[in-house]
C-alpha cells in the first residue's frame, strides 16, 4: 500500500536482516527472538501485578490483625501498659496506618493512569505514609535507647523512665515525624504525564486525549532539588538510627555480659534485649533494601529501568512485611505477650458465650 513491510517473511526466509528491501519489516523479525521470548516470561509466567497481589493481601490481613491485636492487649491490660509495651502500641499504630495505605499502592501498581481520588488524596496519603515510616524509626530507635538506660543506669531508670514522660515522648516522636514528612506535601501530586503508555480513560469523555493524570513526585521537585534532598533525609533518618541502634545494643550487650545472671531482674532485661534485638534485625533487613530503591529512584531522576522496577517491588513487600511481622515476634518472643492476647481473646470469647447463653434464655422464657 506504498508503506509498511511488504515481505513479511524476507528477514527469516534470508537469515539475515540485510536482505530485506524494506527497513520497516526490522521490527518484525524478532517474533521468536529473545525480545519476544522476555516479553513471553514478563507477560504470561510472571505476571507482576498478580504475584504482588497473592502476597500483599494476607500480608495486609495478617499485619492488620496483628497490629490491633497488640493495641487492644497494651491498652484493655493494665499490666502491660509498661514503657516498652507503650512504644510497641504507638509502633502498631503507625504500622497500621502503613497498612491500611496498601490497597492505594495495589491500586496503581495495576491501574497507574488515571488517579481518580483528586490532588489532595495524592498528597495526603504520600504524606501519611512517610510520616508512619519516621514514625517507626524514631519508635525504635528511642525504645532501644529507653533499654539502655534501664539496663545500664537501672538505678536513673527508676526516676527518669515513668509512663507518663513515655507517653509526652511518645507524642513528640509523632509531631516530629510529622514536621519531617511535611515537605512531601509540596513534593507529590498529581500531574500530567506526557510521551508513556496513556491512561484507560478519555478527558472529555472517551473521544478527545487520553487522561494521564498520575500521583506521583511532580517535575517541580526534581527540578528544584527537592527530591534529592527529600532523599537525603529519608537516608538520614535509616543510617543515624541504624548506627545509635549498633552503639545501644553493643553497650547493652557488654553490659549484661559482665553482670551475674542470678537475678531475676537481670534475665528479665536479657530476655527483653533478645526481643528488640531481633526486632532491629528484622527492620534493618526489611528496610535497608526499600531505602536503596528510593536513593536509585532519586539518582535517576525519575525514570526507572526494568531492573529497577523489580527491585522497588521487591524492597516494597519487604517494607510491608516489616509492618505486618512485628506481633508475631512479639508472640514468639514473649510469653507475657502471648498470655495477654489469650487471656483478651478468651475472655471475649466467653462474653459473647455468655451474651448468647443470655438472650437465648431471656427468648425460651418470652415463648413460654
Amino acid at each position: 500500500m506504498g508503506s509498511g513491510c511488504e515481505d513479511d517473511n524476507c528477514g527469516l526466509a534470508s537469515g539475515s536482516l540485510v536482505d530485506c528491501p524494506n527497513q520497516e519489516c526490522q521490527w518484525e523479525e524478532p517474533e521468536f527472538g529473545l525480545v519476544k521470548l522476555v516479553f513471553l516470561i514478563k507477560t504470561s509466567i510472571f505476571d507482576i501485578p498478580v504475584c504482588v497481589t497473592v502476597i500483599y493481601i494476607p500480608l495486609m490481613l495478617f499485619g492488620l490483625l496483628g497490629n490491633i491485636l497488640t493495641i487492644l492487649v497494651v491498652w484493655l491490660r493494665p499490666h502491660m501498659r509498661s514503657s516498652t509495651y507503650l512504644y510497641l502500641s504507638s509502633m502498631a499504630v503507625s504500622d497500621l496506618f502503613i497498612l491500611l495505605l496498601l490497597p492505594l499502592d495495589l491500586y496503581k501498581l495495576w491501574r497507574p493512569r488515571p488517579w481518580p481520588f483528586g490532588d489532595l488524596a495524592c498528597k495526603l496519603t504520600m504524606f501519611m505514609s512517610e510520616c508512619c515510616t519516621f514514625c517507626t524509626i524514631l519508635h525504635i530507635t528511642f525504645l532501644s535507647i529507653e533499654r539502655y538506660v534501664a539496663v545500664c543506669w537501672p538505678i536513673t531508670a527508676k526516676t527518669l523512665v515513668t509512663r507518663r514522660r513515655t507517653r509526652a515522648l511518645i507524642g513528640c516522636l509523632w509531631l516530629g515525624a510529622a514536621v519531617s514528612a511535611a515537605p512531601v506535601l509540596v513534593m507529590v501530586g498529581v500531574e500530567e504525564v506526557v510521551g508513556e503508555e496513556p491512561g484507560l480513560e478519555s478527558v472529555d469523555g472517551g473521544r478527545g486525549l487520553p487522561d494521564n493524570r498520575e500521583c506521583r513526585v511532580t517535575d517541580y521537585a526534581i527540578s528544584s532539588g527537592l527530591l534529592s534532598t527529600m532523599m537525603i533525609l529519608s537516608n538520614l533518618y535509616f543510617l543515624v538510627p541504624f548506627c545509635i541502634l549498633g552503639l545501644v545494643y553493643s553497650l547493652i550487650g557488654r553490659t549484661l555480659w559482665l553482670r551475674p545472671q542470678s537475678s531475676r531482674r537481670e534475665q528479665s532485661h536479657r530476655h527483653t534485649v533478645k526481643m528488640l534485638g531481633v526486632i532491629v534485625l528484622a527492620f534493618v533487613l526489611c528496610w535497608l533494601p526499600f531505602h536503596l530503591g528510593r536513593t536509585i529512584f532519586s539518582l535517576s531522576q525519575g525514570g526507572s529501568t526494568d531492573g529497577q522496577e523489580y527491585f522497588n517491588l521487591v524492597s516494597s513487600v519487604l517494607f510491608y512485611l516489616s509492618a505486618a511481622v512485628n506481633p508475631l515476634l512479639y508472640n514468639l518472643m514473649s510469653a507475657r505477650y502471648r498470655h495477654a492476647v489469650h487471656s483478651l481473646i478468651h475472655t471475649h470469647s466467653h462474653t459473647q458465650t455468655h451474651r448468647r447463653r443470655t438472650l437465648t434464655g431471656q427468648h425460651s422464657t418470652t415463648t413460654l
